[in-house]
């Protein structure tokens, strides 16, 4: 067999940091380690990718193995690749965010290996570079949903404005004026009224709203100007 000489191999994994949104607050999906070094402390999703696998095929398949979790949304962001993150190899990860609607994935969490939710200023302690990664990965996604209306992928199919707002304030970790931001939000003409109204919240009520498939992709750049200085936000 062909082998390129005087070069060693290094071993390749995935790790999934998966956001979640219970209707009001942002959350991150943790698991404790199964073996060691760092047996039983909490980490993100990984695993190796095998010499069949594409790393995206590895991320799904670690994902459904660790959580019980499939078909989510699922996008590659960063390779993590210092020398000595993993203290028994030399091991390259390559960093995937999920974005999900924790009430539509509930019953499909597995108990095996203890996932569990964490508010994101609650999260604990995590092991090797998974802190970074979880860091980076909210950089990363308070990016993408100043450009694009991303965070729907962790809404319901209908959802109320101050449900949106909530996500959007849980995102970027600020608080938006409540006028301007539904203002803002009703002017992209990609919000859809609907009928009824959720009554849990208040006794007035707030309508439902649905996403505007048809023009999605013709108005999604009505959303670049959602978030108010969407640049201040880059630096944390």
């Amino acid at each position: 067999m062909l082998r390129y000489s005087g070069e060693k191999g290094i071993l390749v994994a995935t790790d999934c940091i998966v956001f979640g949104f219970d209707g009001w607050n942002l959350k991150l999906l943790l698991v404790q380690r199964s073996i060691e070094p760092e047996k039983d402390r909490w980490s993100l999703m990984g695993g190796f990718v095998k010499p069949t696998e594409s790393p995206d095929d590895a991320a799904n398949r670690v994902l459904e193995q660790r959580t019980g979790l499939n078909n989510v949304y699922l996008e590659q962001f960063q390779v993590f690749g210092k020398p000595d993150r993993d203290p028994v190899d030399r091991v390259l990860s390559i960093a995937y965010f999920a974005l999900i609607d924790i009430s539509q994935y509930e019953k499909q969490l597995s108990d095996e290996y203890h996932a569990e939710w964490f508010l994101l200023d609650e999260m604990p302690d995590l092991i090797f570079d998974h802190n970074e990664m979880v860091r980076l990965a909210k950089k990363q996604l308070m990016y993408k949903a100043a450009l694009h209306p991303i965070l729907f992928q962790l809404l319901p199919d209908k959802f109320t404005i101050p449900q949106l707002q909530a996500l959007y304030e849980g995102v970027y970790q600020n608080k938006f004026d409540d006028r301007n931001f539904s203002r803002k939000l009703l002017s992209t003409g990609l919000l859809v009224k609907q009928p009824e109204k959720d009554k849990q919240s208040s006794k007035k009520g707030a309508f439902y709203y649905k996403l505007d498939q048809s023009h999605y992709e013709d108005k999604f750049e009505s959303f670049l100007n959602l978030v108010p200085n969407p640049d201040k936000f880059f630096n944390v």
